[in-house]
């Protein structure tokens, strides 16, 4: 099993993924990971991303799609993987396709959590007042305008992705906003019919 869990910020994939990773028995893969982890291993392509990275500039779509073909040829990701934060756009998502069928491997699935953008920053929101009440510090990326932002880049990314997974048919979409229970059952729905119609 082979997917890629999309959703903006909060919308509740880390939840998802994780019992996905537990059910299946597959592994969770999120770009930022696999990137810290060639860097801390000190391979070629990582020494090429912490010096990117150390100037503040983004790793291109080819380092990115090199790191991404050598951590799926590991043993632990053999029975299948989870994608997080990657593809992040169409030329990555065309890179990715043809690198998986070198491989000869596909995509079983591209599943959206669809969310109100409203009901999701009023979410945030939320939850920045209780750790305030609690006395807690508030994580940096949690903060209710940082969210905002990151939820208008994701909305740029996907209307992008979108059509371009559309079109292969793999793309199904389900109510993110639904309890963690329903969502999960509507994901296991639209795995099942893959698989069925594989």
């Amino acid at each position: 099993m082979r997917l890629i869990l999309l959703g903006p910020p909060g919308a509740g994939k880390g939840t998802q993924a994780e019992r996905l990773v537990e059910k299946n028995g597959i592994i969770q893969l999120s770009t930022g990971d696999m990137l810290r982890a060639a860097v801390a291993a000190g391979s070629p392509d990582g020494l090429e991303a912490k010096d990117l990275m150390a100037r503040g500039q983004l790793c291109p779509d080819g380092l990115v799609v090199k790191i991404v073909a050598d951590r799926i040829s590991q043993p632990d990701a053999q029975r299948g993987f989870i994608l997080d934060g990657f593809p992040r756009t169409v030329s990555q998502a065309e890179a990715l396709e043809q690198m998986l069928e070198q491989k000869d491997m596909k995509l079983d699935a591209v599943i959206e959590l669809a969310v109100d953008e409203n009901a999701l920053l009023a979410r945030v929101e939320g939850r920045a007042r209780d750790a305030a009440a609690a006395g807690k510090p508030l994580r940096s990326d949690d903060a209710p305008e940082v969210v905002a932002r990151r939820i208008a880049d994701y909305r740029e990314v996907t209307s992008r992705l979108r059509p371009f997974y559309k079109e292969r048919g793999i793309y199904a979409s389900v109510d993110g906003m639904a309890p963690i229970e329903d969502v999960a059952r509507a994901i296991d729905e639209v795995l099942a019919e893959t698989k069925a119609s594989a």
